[in-house]
């Protein structure tokens, strides 16, 4: 099996779903809302297309369109798809170490006074707030558009990983305050 990026994974599974080209992609990953979800940017898509290719893992061929310059449609390979099942087989088994910027911060909160952490901090939860009524309302939207179970993950889960998240910032403001006698 190939190892590929979770990058590479975003875009061959959609590429799994039905043969595309890059601006159908493009397409398909704002009509899904997958830049909630992915780091996938526009101008990534044709870089890992080529790396896709390049790995085997799909296959193109140029489409001609009347009265439009040629169009390169990319097909999954058996081997991409033996690739995706692997892949998916492993995001869904392993818990990952992710990365939060507010972790660098709190490396180095020491060096700002006690009342500007706590309202950088009351700041990160009011964005927070926002994200989650964004979030809320992504759910309720999927669920009425009847929606797989699946689809509305992609919503729910990171809304409670951020309610939690909310609740230990709070947590984490009354330490500060009692630490630091405030």
């Amino acid at each position: 099996m190939v190892r590929i990026s979770d990058l590479e994974a975003s875009i061959l599974g959609l590429i799994y779903e039905e043969p595309q080209y890059g601006y159908q992609l493009e397409k398909t990953i704002e009509g899904w809302g997958m830049r909630n979800w992915t780091t996938i940017g526009f101008s990534s898509i044709y870089y890992v297309l080529k790396k896709l290719e390049k790995k085997e893992l799909v296959s193109s061929k140029l489409e001609k369109v009347e009265g439009k310059p040629s169009r390169k449609v990319f097909t999954i390979t058996d081997l991409g798809r033996e690739t995706m099942a692997g892949k998916i087989r492993d995001l869904l088994s392993w818990n990952k170490k992710i990365i939060s910027p507010i972790d660098l911060g709190l490396a180095y909160l020491n060096y700002l006074p006690p009342e500007e952490v706590i309202n950088c901090l009351e700041n990160y939860t009011e964005s927070a707030q926002g994200r989650i009524k964004f979030l809320e309302s992504s759910v309720k939207t999927q669920e009425e558009l009847g929606a797989p179970y699946y689809v509305v993950a992609l919503f729910s889960r990171p809304l409670a990983t951020l309610k939690t998240e909310i609740a230990w910032v709070e947590e984490f403001i009354e330490k500060i305050k009692k630490e630091e006698n405030l």
